[in-house]
């Protein structure tokens, strides 16, 4: 994990006692579901709890921010992220009070450019962004499916059942939805949306659960950013190519594949990497739509090296959905 030290978390009350002693008799009466597992409250709730959590971000974990930003261990599930997203998403916080606390720790001399300009481009550059998409392409932007997928999500999935998953990466970061309905944006593009993507699962569904599942999710954040960004299924309206990765990217930008029974750097038996089998599986289904990108080109001329590709689609296509 890295030295920093920990995020700023919340106190219980009373307050929080009688929401869980509700939520309990509610689902026991068959009133309402939830997904995951309950346990301590880790976002704040209260314009106090968000002051709070902003200022020990700024002051003590911000200036480590961005060499780290897009990086997983298995080990540290906060690492230096602000964990801010349910306050500011709630109206806890103003983007913009958050953006100027980072300027002025870094024009103070507390925090390097790197961590103060990295936290800055993901609220204004990204969070904002996503706001003003999301009203300005209408809601019939939300059936956008130009990859034509539509598998259902299997179960394992939707249940946030990571004991049923074998590769490390994703048994990872489904244990984190499950416990803390969080990840930092990592996981959730290059693990969990690219596995999603890679099997052609129904992008409005993929987007649904994104929005049942973490504490942050609302329509307006989940639907920019799974249709456009994760799902690719505007076709390329948000973003200039699919995001998608093998376990090449993953292995070196975490460490995932070190103990995990998948060797990162293997396409087919037994010990065969199905994140990097399911990236080669993805373009060669897709190929005739994204021939014209040149972003994706050299991966696409890279389809014409591989001898054992007729074996990765059958191996894959006889994977289906089973957890991998």
């Amino acid at each position: 994990s890295l030295p920093v030290p920990r995020p700023y978390l919340p106190r219980e009350d009373a307050v929080d006692e009688e929401v869980r002693r509700d939520l309990d008799r509610w689902e026991a009466d068959g009133e309402v579901s939830f997904t995951g597992r309950d346990g301590p409250r880790l976002f704040p709730a209260t314009r106090a709890e968000a002051l709070r959590a902003l200022r020990r971000f700024t002051e003590k974990r911000l200036g480590s921010f961005g060499p780290w930003e897009d990086a997983v261990l298995s080990d540290d599930w906060a690492m230096s992220h602000s964990l801010l997203s349910p306050a500011l998403n709630l109206g806890l916080l103003d983007p913009a009070e958050c953006v100027a606390a980072a300027e002025d720790a870094y024009r103070s001399g507390a925090v390097p450019l790197s961590s103060a300009e990295g936290f800055v481009r993901q609220i204004a550059g990204w969070r904002e962004y996503m706001w003003h998409l999301y009203w300005s392409l209408g809601d019939d932007y939300r059936h956008s499916n130009a990859l034509g997928h539509h598998r259902p999500l299997p179960g394992w999935f939707t249940d946030l059942d990571a004991g049923a998953v074998t590769a490390r990466c994703l048994a990872t970061a489904l244990t984190g939805v499950r416990d803390r309905a969080w990840t930092h944006h990592i996981p959730r593009l290059m693990i969990l949306g690219n596995w999603a993507l890679q099997r052609g699962w129904d992008p409005l569904a993929v987007t649904d659960w994104f929005h049942r599942s973490f504490a942050d999710g609302y329509d307006w954040v989940m639907l920019p950013n799974v249709i456009g960004m994760s799902q690719y299924a505007d076709g390329g309206r948000i973003t200039t190519k699919p995001y998608l990765c093998g376990g090449a990217y993953i292995n070196r930008m975490s460490d995932l594949c070190g103990g995990c029974a998948y060797r990162p750097d293997r396409r087919t038996g037994e010990r065969a990497c199905p994140v990097t089998a399911g990236y080669w599986y993805f373009l060669e289904r897709h190929r005739p739509l994204l021939e014209g990108n040149q972003r994706v080109a050299r991966s696409l001329h890279g389809l014409d090296r591989l001898t054992d590709l007729p074996e990765v689609v059958r191996q894959e296509e006889s994977r289906g959905d089973a957890a991998p």
